[in-house]
């Protein structure tokens, strides 16, 4: 492989590394009727993770869909939190709730997959999650199911954590 002629005055182009994957889970679309016509602006639903135990969430509003889906980006990467995950699946069952939606996810045994809706899915995949039982309650909504789903993971407790917590050792 050779590489890339130097030309004097032209900076190479180096290619960045991207740590995170992002998804756009939703794009919405609002009309405001004024005098001329329909006056669009949008807002991007944003999901961003390394698929190793970190995940943010963002929603991003703006005047155009690029604009709109990059201000989600930086939303989600200045809300990204840890999970502590055992084997690719959750460490106990967890309800997570963000307004009429609620989402109830279940440690699964290897080899069973995300099994999810695609807005849970999107943020457990991009969490790490490879397997996964889940079934969402109340509003079907993607905002609410994100920030449900989201909100779900926040919670998660590591061993160690329960442990200091309750005070005591426990057996297994």
């Amino acid at each position: 492989m050779s590489e890339a002629p130097i030309i004097p005055g032209v900076e190479p182009v180096v290619e960045e590394e991207k740590p995170f994957d992002e998804e756009v889970v939703k794009i919405y679309r609002c009309a405001a009727v004024v005098k001329g016509g329909r006056r669009f602006s949008f807002s991007a639903l944003v999901v961003m993770g390394d698929r190793n135990g970190n995940v943010g969430v963002g929603y991003g509003k703006a005047k155009e869909v690029p604009s709109a889906v990059e201000k989600g980006k930086k939303i989600a990467q200045r809300n990204m939190i840890p999970i502590k995950l055992i084997n690719g699946t959750l460490p106990h069952r967890i309800w997570g709730v963000f307004g009429a939606s609620r989402v109830l996810m279940l440690p699964a045994s290897s080899g069973t997959g995300v099994i999810a809706g695609a807005s849970v899915r999107a943020v457990l995949e991009l969490a790490g999650v490879k397997d996964v039982l889940t079934k969402s309650y109340g509003s079907n909504s993607p905002k609410n199911l994100v920030r449900a789903t989201f909100e779900g993971l926040r919670q998660l407790l590591s061993r160690e954590q329960v442990e200091e917590l309750r005070g005591v050792q426990l057996a297994g």
